[in-house]
């Protein structure tokens, strides 16, 4: 058989196979390795994985890279950012080292809106401009997908050029990138106590001008989900308003996200395990009998670990108890300009293992499979299986537990994007 491309001799060939589209419980502690290992590509699609012997023996191929000493595993696949702002957030760094608290910037003006202002001003070249460096910093690490949200504008015009930068950036970056709405991401000064009136707004004059943008965007010819999601905490949104607008953007054809159980647990996981989310995020404060429902159902758990240790918290999601209980367990970096200025998957997996209790393998699963799960792209992304795109990284060690056991630097030596050498 002639191929292009034919990576052979890895110390360990990591596939994180799961034809299911997710592992959960015992099953992510298995990444499927094979040593010695060979993955044969064709385009943009992997064709075979197995032993070196093997494959070399029945393959022909363009070009042929050996791995010997090295790892090649999926790349990450990166489920919640904010990656897409303008401006900086320097000065709340130094607000929460002297004690103010998250909420307490956020109340004061602070926050999410800070950002909104800077985001309100910007047009859509700075937008691009300021955005690109941080995804390339996020490939260079390993990131080969990551969901975008909006959530800085928080009006209708600003939301739509939120969106069209995100388009810009992935028609024109080598990273996929995957849209998220989130109007519903803080009230906006100008509806300051007027919370429900912003819920009107969003529902019925924001959402059906993104549903005609996403329908002219090359996002829906290519079938890429679009999901909408919604802040629901204190100060932000309660589980009535987070109904409200998650079932009219699903009314719409969105698919449901939430930002749920950050700093105070309202429900939103009975809400979102409700409405079939794909996935629910953050989780800090979740209850138990939420989290067992949620370990019961086919919503994605996504774990945000950067934000903690941001904020200079102790307190972290209970990952290992909902590994534990069966739930589809993801990690993400949330990178944004406040709470998690963390583009680093592999640094995200460090905090989990050292701070959640995570085994090594089943923080690269929840960086991998189950974070493509989590974006509705498990059947592409997020393993090395024949028929799957070849997203695959080379790593500098001859043992994928160094991706974890090591931090503060990269190990990521190659990075490939849909066959190419893109790092």
């Amino acid at each position: 058989m002639n191929v292009d491309l034919l990576i052979h001799s890895a110390a360990q060939l990591v596939t994180c196979a799961s034809p299911n589209g997710a592992r959960r419980g015992i099953a992510m502690s298995d990444v499927g390795i094979i040593q010695d290992g060979a993955v044969a590509v064709q385009g943009d699609r992997i064709v075979a994985v197995g032993a070196s012997g093997d494959l070399r023996a029945s393959m022909t191929a363009a070009r042929q890279i050996d791995a010997a000493g090295l790892v090649v595993c999926p790349g990450f696949v990166d489920p919640h950012t904010h990656v897409v702002y303008a401006g900086h957030r320097v000065a709340e760094f130094e607000s929460r080292i002297q004690g103010k608290t998250y909420m307490e910037i956020m109340a004061e003006g602070g926050g999410i809106l800070s950002t909104v202002r800077s985001a309100r001003a910007a047009s859509l070249d700075q937008l691009v401009a300021e955005s690109r460096p941080r995804l390339d910093t996020m490939l260079a690490l390993g990131t080969t997908t990551a969901e975008v949200k909006t959530g800085y504008g928080l009006d209708r015009n600003s939301e739509l050029r939120m969106l069209q930068t995100i388009e810009a950036l992935d028609q024109t970056h080598t990273m996929d990138l995957v849209p998220t709405f989130m109007a519903a991401h803080a009230v906006p000064p100008e509806y300051r106590g007027r919370a429900s009136d912003y819920v009107d707004l969003i529902i019925h004059d924001m959402l059906p001008a993104v549903r005609d943008w996403y329908v002219s965007s090359q996002w829906y010819g290519e079938a890429t989900p679009f999901f909408i999601d919604v802040f629901c905490e204190d100060n932000a949104f309660d589980v009535g308003q987070s109904r409200r607008i998650l079932q009219a953007g699903a009314a719409l054809g969105l698919r449901v996200k939430a930002h749920v159980d950050e700093f105070t647990a309202l429900g939103g996981v009975t809400l979102g395990v409700e409405l079939g989310a794909v996935s629910l995020d953050h989780l800090d404060v979740t209850r138990a009998d939420e989290a067992a429902a949620l370990a019961a159902s086919d919503t994605a758990a996504v774990i945000m670990p950067a934000v903690n240790f941001n904020l200079g918290s102790t307190h972290f999601a209970d990952a290992r108890a909902l590994i534990d209980a069966g739930a589809v367990v993801a990690l993400a970096t949330d990178i944004n300009p406040g709470s998690s200025p963390c583009p680093s998957m592999p640094l995200v997996m460090a905090i989990a293992c050292r701070y959640q209790r995570l085994l090594p393998a089943e923080a690269l699963i929840a960086s991998t499979i189950n974070a493509a799960y989590a974006v509705g792209l498990s059947d592409q992304i997020g393993s090395l299986e024949p028929g799957k795109q070849a997203d695959m990284l080379l790593i500098a060690a001859p043992d994928y537990r160094y991706l974890m056991y090591e931090f503060g630097g990269n190990l990521i030596r190659h990075v490939f994007k849909k066959g190419v050498q893109v790092i």
